[in-house]
């Protein structure tokens, strides 16, 4: 079929492969950065409350319960959001996301009682909801489904790269900042980490184009191939009306399986320092250099499956293998919680698992839906599954404090990664492998 195509609009498949190259190095390194902003403005407070917790007398319970409400609000505008950006476009409607998060984000540092905490996080989700699922949405606007794992992965790096990045830098902030002007470490935390997500904010509606017709750095040609392959694509998808996004019942199985995937990830993004504090440092800093390392070896993790992925034509065992090993990674974790160089390598192997899981997931529901259906749909898997965002640092929160230990609580994180890699099994292989 590539073949097919490129001789149609006058491309060999060398030049088709250049087309997607061009695409890919003006469109995914800017939507990565976005995404690095975005999840360390959600995940932050996990550093914030090394801290925090003490200076404001919050509870286990109160963090956890404030960490979680984000995705009350994300869960609540997610499928209006991607519905406005599919008629509007995403270049106005990503700025307005992105600027908007980040005004909420920097307000956090005023945060001085328990309502006002979850006041700000309720309105940080209702600000964040259209980002994630809205840049899945635009990704299929250029990119079929053949090529969208290897893509998806690469975007979603954001994750582990925020980590990476953000998990030192947050350290550094705390540690070098505190007291400056009056100002406690965590304060200082929420206020320059928002500082991203302004700039790029302002930078998507000068740069981003909502879609192949508007990109004038494109020829003719270069846009009759990757119309082409979009149109292609689409015409294999199962559904397209946007209806169709709420009452296909593989929308559903896909949302129940995200919920027990996104268990995990928010295991990781919110109790990983706690846990490496648990396991013998106390210096934040440190706690920061060690809780790099795992984000580290996952993004590396999540472009190598990717592309795996993609060559073999296979979703499924793509995406159980990396779950199952991640179950492995938690348990370990628990066994040797107070080993610090045994605990933090059986983190790396968890939290790898966790991501390159969670990245080819997606390669699942963009195959079986398109046009519409994809907006509305793409929005309910991601809003749906993220309610584990709020249900997965309460219960650990509750846990925690009823247990004074975070064992059960990484049991419950690995029961629920294995619980989603059964129900990936369920989905036909020819639904979804090409």
């Amino acid at each position: 079929m590539a073949q097919g195509v490129a001789a149609f609009v006058g491309l060999d498949i060398d030049e088709t492969t250049r087309v997607y190259r061009k695409v890919t190095l003006r469109l995914i390194p800017f939507l990565f950065a976005c995404y690095v902003a975005a999840y360390l403005d959600r995940v932050n407070v996990g550093f914030a409350k090394l801290q925090m917790l003490n200076d404001l007398k919050f509870s286990d319970t109160i963090y956890g319960l404030g960490a979680g409400i984000f995705f009350i609000g994300y869960f609540l505008f997610e499928v209006p959001s991607n519905i406005i950006l599919h008629k509007v476009g995403a270049r106005i409607w990503i700025a307005r996301v992105m600027v908007t998060w980040s005004i909420i984000s920097a307000l956090m540092m005023f945060v001085t009682t328990p309502t006002w905490f979850y006041v700000l996080r309720f309105l940080l989700g209702l600000a964040e909801a259209g980002l994630f699922p809205g840049v899945i949405l635009y990704l299929t606007y250029w990119y079929p489904s053949e090529r969208r794992g290897g893509i998806i992965a690469l975007f979603m790096t954001g994750i582990p790269v925020a980590g990476l990045i953000g998990a030192p830098l947050s350290g550094w902030i705390m540690q070098v900042m505190a007291g400056t002007y009056g100002l406690a470490g965590w304060q200082w935390l929420f206020l320059i980490e928002a500082l991203p997500s302004l700039v790029l904010g302002v930078a998507v509606f000068f740069f981003l184009d909502n879609g192949i017709a508007t990109a004038t750095w494109l020829s003719a040609r270069e846009k009759a191939v990757l119309t082409r392959n979009i149109e292609k694509d689409r015409g294999e998808a199962t559904s397209h009306r946007l209806r169709d996004g709420f009452t296909n019942g593989w929308v559903w199985l896909f949302s129940a399986t995200y919920f027990a995937f996104i268990m995990g990830l928010y295991g990781v993004g919110f109790w990983l320092p706690t846990l490496i504090k648990n396991a013998g440092t106390s210096d934040p800093l440190m706690i920061g250099l060690l809780t790099a390392i795992p984000y580290g070896v996952a993004a590396v993790a999540m472009v190598v499956a990717g592309r795996l992925s993609d060559a073999a034509r296979e979703r499924r065992w793509h995406i159980v293998i990396p779950g199952l090993i991640g179950v492995v990674g938690w348990l370990v974790s628990v066994q040797f919680s107070t080993d610090t160089v045994v605990a933090v390598a059986a983190l790396t192997v968890a939290t790898s698992g966790v991501l390159v899981t969670i990245s080819q997931f997606w390669c699942l529901p963009t195959a079986v839906l398109a046009g519409a259906a994809a907006a509305s749909g793409i929005a309910v898997v991601n809003s749906v599954g993220n309610l584990a965002g709020f249900v997965s640092p309460y219960v650990i929160g509750f846990i925690v404090d009823q247990t004074k230990s975070t064992s059960l609580g990484v049991y419950t994180l690995a029961a629920s990664l294995a619980i989603g890699c059964l129900l990936v099994l369920t989905v036909p292989k020819h639904l979804v492998n090409r």
